[in-house]
């Protein structure tokens, strides 16, 4: 337990210090986004409503640690301001709905790729030598090579332009209603595949060499060998031993991984026009939209702390020499 606290005590500091720069950072650059906007209306709005306009985004007058107390009050209620792009949408409905297309998206395809690399890691390494240590290895490896937005240009040009098998690009057909039924179901998933699957093979050949290479190792150790004289079954030792063991490093990163899931695939969105949040970071770029650049970093931010916090009690409960440690 004084483990955990300790850890907790230490992203609860990491996320005051990341909501404090979120609040200053956009206060020492020049202009902001009440600023922007009237200038993007070119006179048509009258200079009384910069006034509210900048009281509106957070922009007042007030001293800097009224402004700061008045943010982190609007941050507990889960206000985080109104979108310049989307105006006047709040920010939060924005990233929510950017948010539930990037969780499907990325986060299946990060867990379908970590659980299948692991798998055949543990396979190559249990069988070395063999077809899948010889050949599928360093095939994927060498997929693996190419960033992930070739991958996906690639796939969308011979899927996509070529045979017309998948869609180029939305999340969902523009004569579709969102709705709970198979045909809109089906959709998302057609539109979906692409992106997916261009995701997973670009990150598949990395989770597999990192998990076999652990499993060689631990193949070596004496309790392997300390199994395999009790007579156990050689799938309880390569599940329960072997792969229990060298699945730490890969746990560590996956929780790395599912943190970053919120970014979103920023280029394979851009690919494929789709709807996430690394789509929406783009567009707040483009747009000037200061509030929805700050809320997209503090969901990241939050999303990666989260994750590791959540690695942290993972391998507190995988490992016993973590426990005996803390």
């Amino acid at each position: 337990m004084a483990y955990v606290l300790r850890r907790l005590g230490f992203y609860l500091l990491a996320a005051w210090a990341s909501l404090t720069l979120n609040f200053v950072i956009p206060r020492l650059a020049p202009g902001d986004p009440a600023s922007a906007m009237f200038a993007r209306f070119e006179g048509r709005v009258q200079p009384e409503a910069m006034v509210a306009l900048r009281a509106a985004f957070g922009f007042t007058e007030a001293p800097w640690y009224v402004q700061y107390a008045t943010y982190l009050k609007h941050l507990l209620r889960g206000d985080l301001g109104l979108s310049y792009a989307y105006y006047p949408a709040p920010v939060s409905e924005v990233i929510g709905t950017g948010l539930l297309w990037t969780l499907g998206l990325a986060g299946c395809a990060v867990i379908i790729s970590f659980t299948v690399g692991s798998m055949l890691g543990v396979l190559a390494a249990w069988n070395r030598g063999g077809w899948l240590d010889a050949t599928v290895a360093p095939a994927l490896a060498f997929l693996g090579a190419f960033p992930y937005f070739w991958l996906a240009m690639l796939a969308l040009y011979l899927f996509g332009f070529g045979l017309g098998w998948f869609p180029l690009r939305h999340a969902y057909s523009h004569d579709l209603e969102p709705a709970l039924s198979l045909t809109f179901a089906a959709d998302v998933a057609r539109h979906a595949f692409l992106p997916a699957a261009s995701i997973v093979a670009a990150t598949l050949g990395g989770w597999m060499l990192s998990m076999r290479n652990t499993m060689v190792a631990t193949l070596g150790t004496d309790t392997l060998r300390l199994a395999h004289a009790k007579g156990l079954p050689p799938r309880q030792v390569m599940l329960r031993y072997a792969a229990r063991n060298a699945l730490l490093p890969n746990v560590t990163g996956f929780g790395m991984a599912l943190g970053f899931v919120l970014s979103g695939s920023l280029l394979t969105e851009i690919v494929f026009s789709y709807p996430g949040t690394g789509y929406l970071l783009i567009l707040a770029v483009r747009n000037q939209d200061y509030p929805l650049m700050q809320g997209l970093f503090l969901t990241i931010t939050f999303a990666v702390l989260a994750a590791n916090f959540a690695v942290d009690l993972l391998c507190l409960w995988l490992d016993p020499r973590t426990r005996a440690h803390a």
